[in-house]
C-alpha cells in the first residue's frame, strides 16, 4: 500500500513487519472500545484511566510486559467500563465466558465454535 493510507497505518506495524495483532480478538477489543467511545458510552479519559488501572494491576501481578498482557488489560478495562456503566453486569460477563468455554470444549477440532445465545 502506498500514499497517505500507508502512512496512517505505519504506527500499527511491528518493527519486524509482522501484524500488530496476534489474534482477531485483540483487534476486536480495541475496535469495540473505540466504537463505544465514539457512541458516547464512555469518554476517552474514562477509557484511558481504566486501561491504565488494568495495566498497573498486571504489573503488580508480575505479568510479562508483552502484547498479550496489554490486550488482556484492554479487555479487562472494557469489561469494567461496561459493568460500571450498567451496560452489562460482571455476572453476565462471567456467564458468557463460561458459555464460550463450554462451546469451545464441545466443538470438534477444525470446526467453528457455535455459541448458544440462550
Amino acid at each position: 500500500m502506498s500514499g497517505p493510507d500507508a502512512d496512517a497505518i505505519g504506527p500499527l506495524k511491528r518493527k519486524d513487519g509482522e501484524p500488530v495483532f496476534d489474534e482477531p480478538w485483540q483487534a476486536q477489543v480495541l475496535a469495540m472500545a473505540d466504537a463505544l467511545v465514539q457512541r458516547g458510552a464512555f469518554t476517552p479519559v474514562e477509557w484511558s484511566d481504566t486501561l491504565g488501572e488494568e495495566l498497573r494491576r498486571a504489573e503488580r501481578a508480575h505479568s510479562p510486559d508483552e502484547a498479550t498482557t496489554h490486550y488482556q488489560a484492554a479487555l479487562g478495562a472494557l469489561e469494567r467500563l461496561l459493568d460500571r456503566k450498567g451496560a452489562v453486569t460482571a455476572e453476565a460477563l462471567s456467564d458468557r465466558r463460561d458459555g464460550w468455554a463450554r462451546a469451545y470444549l464441545a466443538t470438534p477440532h477444525g470446526q467453528p465454535v457455535k455459541l448458544d445465545n440462550g
